[in-house]
């Protein structure tokens, strides 16, 4: 059964208003919501950058069936992994067991403000790799220190745990972490729509959900949905290679400067056509992911869960019984 995600975008919400959005997304029918865990946001003009943990607790009093994840947390730099595992426990607490941790290598963008610096792609897997023992371990109560390479964990322990492990879904964009995710997370979390990053993941022992993330811009035309998902969301354009890498807001203007509202609307399905929405969801339904997170660019959030609640869920739902 598949089912679907509405996603938090704290780099273009306050922290209020995300609540707000939470509340709305469990009236329309959304399944779960997941929190993007960012210290900037891609470009200025999104604004915001509320810390997500904070809001997380806000959310989980204000919902009440609602499940709630990260999308994604890095707990390798800003968090140190104790933490990380700290504060999903006491999310998971306060919403009842209904939050799962997401984790994922992180961008120099969020992680380079403590001034540990940013280390090659080879490092950050190393750390991300030691950050899932010892998260692990803490949630399920069988690890209380750890001496790795990069990381270190001395005399820990989680007093407010919960009796069901936190979950734990680790985000690849590659093969290697997908198999990373098989053999110590509890779930795989991807951006592209690729069969491969399910096949490693399997081969690896994967035996979980298999999350994803489709943005989509709807609006009450095309040009505008064009329009709104340039002015949000061209940073997406540069690609994973260059968004790992830059540092701030400025960089990713400049790196998305010659991107065009017709470029965006390649790889984000614009407008008011459900059919056209359907067509971008199933190319992740059809790679083999069982939890669909939908992000929608911009403003209109709420015109947007009406649109999911009236005509996109359930033709989606549907499609899945056909």
């Amino acid at each position: 059964m598949i089912k679907l995600g509405y996603k938090l975008m704290s780099e273009e919400h306050g922290p209020k208003d995300l609540v707000r959005n939470a509340t709305v997304a469990e009236a329309a029918g959304f399944d779960f919501a997941a929190i993007s865990d960012h210290f900037f946001p891609w470009l200025d003009e999104q604004g915001h950058a509320p810390l997500a943990w904070s809001v997380l607790g806000a959310v989980a009093q204000a919902t009440e069936r609602l499940g709630l994840m990260t999308a994604v947390t890095c707990p390798t730099f800003r968090y140190h992994p104790a933490i990380v595992a700290q504060g999903a426990a006491t999310v998971a607490l306060l919403s009842d067991g209904r939050f799962t941790l997401g984790l994922g290598a992180g961008e120099r963008l969020n992680e380079h403000v403590t001034g540990a610096g940013w280390p090659g792609r080879v490092e950050r897997q190393e750390r991300l790799s030691e950050a899932l023992d010892i998260i692990q371990g803490l949630l399920d109560g069988t690890l209380t220190n750890y001496r790795g390479r990069h990381l270190v964990l001395d005399h820990a322990k989680l007093f407010d745990r919960p009796d069901r492990k936190v979950p734990v879904v680790l985000a690849a964009g590659g093969p290697k972490a997908a198999a990373l995710a098989g053999e110590k997370a509890d779930g795989l979390m991807a951006t592209d729509a690729d069969p491969a990053l399910v096949e490693a993941y399997d081969t690896a022992g994967g035996r979980g959900p298999r999350y994803c993330e489709v943005s989509v811009c709807w609006a009450r035309s095309e040009d505008e949905a064009k329009q709104t998902a340039h002015t949000y969301f061209r940073w997406s354009a540069t690609g994973w290679p260059v968004m790992a890498e830059l540092p701030d807001p400025e960089g990713f203007a400049a790196a998305s400067e010659s991107v065009t509202p017709d470029d965006i609307a390649e790889v984000v399905s614009c407008g008011p056509s459900i059919d056209a929405h359907l067509k971008a969801i199933g190319k992740y339904v059809d790679a083999g992911f069982d939890h669909i997170v939908l992000t929608q660019i911009g403003p209109q959030q709420k015109e947007f869960c009406d649109v999911f609640r009236r005509e996109l869920a359930p033709a989606l739902r549907q499609k899945q019984a056909a």
